[in-house]
């Protein structure tokens, strides 16, 4: 059986956190890379990090795509997202023109960078650390993803151009790479967040969390979809990508099959209601999606923010396993992705 979107699948990625034991933090980063390289040989189109800081889970993901970079060819490879609250917007260019130029197997770079703004997470506690001078006066708005796109557009950031004794030095950011600058996604979960990125020509990420504009979390998001393309330079050709957790079972074992819906079942309360995330944040979680391809594919179909994409990045579950991670993905890309119309990478083996 073969189910189609309104908007047949045309890109499929995967979004880990890359979760690491802190007693052998190399072993997991390994783990995370053999991950990348896998979805590469399987034929997905993009592999994305989350940003984890102060947690067991992948705190430097630029770092980690500029290992991936010589260790895959094809694969697009990107942060979801990289709170711009923690991060200096020049040297953030700095690394991700760098990582994007080693990335570039000679059809362009491959790097996406997905960022969001807000204080950083738990801000009390480690402001004094983070901004020991200015903490009381950082500013976090989208000032800081302005900043960050005027570094990427290879705009002046120096009044000084020319060479000082054996030295040449430029009044942009370097090195700069063609097109990453196109590739800059906003994580936005709210009317005012689509709308900012929309009118500022970013591509959207939209996931299992977004505000509470409503009581029905796919109509919500549909909602804010719609928004983004009506407000965005490229309209309908605006890109959104969708990053719900989706568990395949079709070669799961009984124990992984068990152990899925279990966790499933145990996040369900959280998406009955919306759940207070901050003094001013109310906010609606997706249900976690677990069953077999065919019956993903129908419940995928069924929802009104996935039927206006053709881009999606499903979410691993942060708590599971190397195996069963394998387990998904294979899962993903020879079953379910085609039943969603997508066809895999040429890279695919």
């Amino acid at each position: 059986m073969t189910t189609e979107p309104t908007r047949p699948l045309r890109r499929l990625g995967f979004l880990t956190i890359g979760l690491f034991d802190p007693a052998a933090p190399a072993a997991g980063h390994e783990e995370t890379l053999q991950i990348i390289e896998l979805g590469e040989e399987l034929g997905f189109d993009s592999a994305w990090l989350r940003h984890r800081h102060l947690q067991y889970g992948i705190s430097s993901p630029i770092a980690v795509m500029a290992a991936a970079t010589q260790r895959t060819s094809r694969i697009e490879l990107g942060t979801a997202v990289t709170p711009l609250g923690l991060e200096n917007p020049f040297r953030l260019a700095e690394d991700l023109g760098t990582v994007d130029v080693l990335s570039d197997r000679g059809s362009g770079g491959r790097i996406n960078a997905g960022v969001s703004v807000g204080p950083p997470m738990n801000y009390d506690a480690l402001k004094d650390h983070l901004y020991p001078d200015t903490h009381d006066v950082e500013d976090f708005t989208y000032t800081r993803v302005e900043r960050l796109l005027h570094n990427l557009e290879g705009k002046p950031v120096s009044t000084f151009e020319g060479t000082r004794g054996i030295e040449t030095f430029s009044r942009s950011i370097q090195p700069q790479s063609p097109g990453l600058r196109d590739r800059v996604w906003y994580g936005g979960s709210s009317t005012r967040s689509v709308t900012w990125a929309a009118e500022h020509g970013l591509n959207l990420l939209t996931s299992s969390v977004i505000d509470a504009e409503g009581d029905d979390f796919a109509q919500i998001q549909r909602a804010q979809i719609d928004l983004f393309r009506s407000l965005h330079p490229a309209g309908e050709a605006a890109r959104v990508s969708q990053g719900l957790v989706v568990i395949p079972t079709d070669s799961a074992t009984p124990e992984q099959r068990q152990r899925y819906e279990a966790y499933a079942a145990a996040r369900l309360p959280r998406t009955r209601e919306p759940q207070q995330l901050g003094p001013h944040k109310r906010a609606f979680f997706a249900p976690d999606l677990v069953g077999s391809s065919e019956q993903l594919a129908e419940m995928l179909a069924a929802h009104a923010g996935f039927r206006a994409v053709d881009e999606v990045a499903f979410a691993l579950p942060f708590t599971f396993g190397h195996d069963d991670y394998v387990q998904i993905l294979t899962d993903m890309a020879t079953r379910l992705g085609p039943m969603l119309g997508w066809t895999p990478g040429r890279a695919a083996r």
